[in-house]
C-alpha cells in the first residue's frame, strides 16, 4: 500500500517548515520506504505498519499548532511492493518511448 499525505500547521504562520520536518522526520525514522515531494509525502507499507506512521507524523505537527490540516490518499493494491519506485519507473519507460517516437529519423536528415 502507498500513502501519500500532507500535514499542514494552521494558525503558526507561513513559514511551516519546522513543523513539516518533524513530520517527515517521524516517517524517515520509521524504517519503511518514503519519499517527501514538495506537496506530499509518500510512504509504502502494510496498513498496520504505514497508518500508525501516519498518525504518528500528525501528532508530531500537532506539537506545533493546535490545529491541523490533514490530506491523505491511498493506494492500496494487493500484490504489489516497491510500488513507490516501479510506478515511477513504468511512466519513465512510457515517457522515454513517446520521446524515441517523436525523434526525427537521423538517416531523413
Amino acid at each position: 500500500m502507498l500513502v501519500a499525505f500532507s500535514v499542514t500547521p494552521l494558525g503558526i504562520g507561513e513559514d511551516v517548515g519546522e513543523a513539516v520536518a518533524a513530520a517527515v522526520k517521524v516517517v524517515r525514522d520509521s524504517g519503511l520506504p518514503n519519499r517527501t515531494d514538495a506537496m506530499f509525502t509518500t510512504v509504502e507499507g502494510e496498513w498496520d505498519e504505514v497508518m500508525p506512521v501516519v498518525r504518528a507524523a500528525i501528532d508530531a505537527v500537532k506539537a506545533h499548532a493546535n490545529r491541523v490540516s490533514t490530506v491523505i490518499k491511498i493506494d492500496d493494491r494487493a500484490g504489489v511492493s516497491d510500488g513507490l519506485t516501479a510506478k515511477v519507473a513504468s511512466v519513465e519507460r512510457h515517457l522515454a518511448a513517446l520521446e524515441d517516437r517523436a525523434a526525427p529519423d537521423a538517416a531523413t536528415d
